[in-house]
């Protein structure tokens, strides 16, 4: 099954990296404010899908923009949850930080993940209990001893509220830590706390797509994934805490007043 999902990627990256050559010719329509979605978006959803549903076409999909498949339920055993473009923002000024996300939940639970980013070719994937790889070699979490120690990255929604929230958590946090950044793609920062690349990361308000494949990619690289008050609800409830043990637990304590 991931070997499915790798197939499909490299379909829809063949779509994004075509596109990026002429980013003027793309058709935009905004969701919502700074909130975007693209033809690209759409065009290389559509080969995520049809790959998938090729291989396993009882499966369910869960995508950002489709939505649920006909077929989704609660008794559904096989759901592919699918982002075809993380950080279209990005995409669409040519910043070169996005991902294609992809999740395979099985009897409610994520079972296999790939982040894959085509500027740079990484390809992320994980399966329940065999580790985190990139690009075939596994990879681990950054574990320091003290917050004081780490990088974190982080972001912030479209809607003006979560901007407004965001600059006090980044208050509380830059003053305790190396820096903060916000790359404006939250599957290639989980990526990149896997990967040792940030020690953790953190943000409110996020879609079961943009968390679903990075959790397990953290998680099989020895790595935490909680709420912001700790607790393991942050697929339904979309406030995300990532980082390795010890930073983790000194994330959550400066994190709970924002819960």
């Amino acid at each position: 099954m991931l070997n499915t999902a790798i197939k499909a990627a490299r379909r829809a990256a063949t779509v994004i990296n075509r596109a990026s050559f002429d980013l003027d010719r793309i058709t935009i329509s905004e969701k919502n404010h700074n909130d975007f979605v693209t033809d690209i978006d759409q065009a290389a959803e559509a080969a995520i899908v049809e790959t998938l549903l090729k291989a396993y076409p009882d499966h369910a999909i869960l995508a950002e923009e489709s939505g649920a498949s006909k077929n989704l339920n609660d008794e559904s055993e096989n759901v592919w949850i699918i982002d075809p473009i993380d950080g279209t923002t990005n995409f669409l000024h040519g910043y070169p930080n996005f991902c294609i996300s992809i999740a395979l939940q099985q009897k409610g639970v994520i079972t296999n993940a790939l982040v894959y980013d085509p500027v740079r070719n990484d390809l992320f994937t994980a399966t329940k209990g065999a580790g985190a790889y990139l690009n075939d070699k596994r990879i681990r979490v950054r574990n320091h001893d003290r917050i004081g120690k780490a990088l974190l990255g982080s972001g912030h929604g479209p809607d003006p509220r979560a901007l407004a929230e965001y600059l006090r958590m980044y208050e509380v946090m830059a003053s305790r830590c190396h820096g903060v950044r916000s790359g404006g793609s939250a599957a290639l920062e989980l990526a990149n706390v896997a990967a040792g690349r940030i020690d953790g990361f953190f943000e409110k308000g996020l879609k079961v797509w943009d968390i679903a494949a990075g959790a397990l990619l953290v998680t099989e690289a020895g790595g935490i994934v909680g709420e912001f008050n700790g607790e393991s609800e942050y697929l339904h409830k979309g406030d995300v805490i990532a980082a390795g043990p010890k930073v983790f637990g000194a994330m959550v304590p400066l994190l709970s007043a924002f819960a």
